[in-house]
């Protein structure tokens, strides 16, 4: 009798714990990201200033934690780095970054409100309409585009 892995699995019926605890031992690890375009009443876009990243000014974003919906993981990563308040309302995108083993769920919400406060992240916010932009990586600015599109 020739017993498959897949058999044995099913026969020893590990409790959910245990199997995801076996799966993580021999799977590729990813992180899972988020990333927002939010927009205020004026149809512009939210864009923070890094501290750490290449190009300063960037959209925001972040990692989600064990058990966070995308949507949830990209209001608090922004009222975590800068104080504002956002309402993340749909997925636009999700990619995938191979070199770095990073899934990344590109969210679109609205600016609720809040107060800036500079964290040991973020040092300035602003917000853009798509013309006057600072400059972005390529990737972020056909997120913005995409997201234009989708909220007309």
């Amino acid at each position: 009798m020739k017993l498959t892995l897949a058999k044995l699995w099913k026969y020893l019926r590990f409790p959910k714990s245990v199997q995801l605890f076996i799966m993580r031992l021999f799977q590729d690890v990813f992180l899972v990201g988020v990333t927002g375009v939010i927009f205020n009443d004026k149809n512009e876009v939210l864009v923070f200033k890094h501290v750490y990243r290449a190009h300063s000014w960037s959209l925001p974003g972040g990692y989600i934690k064990s058990g966070e919906h995308p949507l949830e993981g990209i209001e608090r990563e922004i009222f975590e780095e800068s104080g504002l308040v956002v309402s993340a309302d749909s997925l636009v995108k999700t990619r995938t970054d191979r070199s770095s083993a990073r899934l990344d769920f590109c969210c679109v919400g609205k600016y609720i409100g809040g107060e800036f406060k500079p964290t040991h992240e973020v040092t300035e916010y602003g917000f853009f309409s798509q013309e006057n932009l600072p400059h972005l990586r390529t990737n972020q600015l056909v997120l913005i585009d995409r997201a234009l599109k989708q909220r007309k």
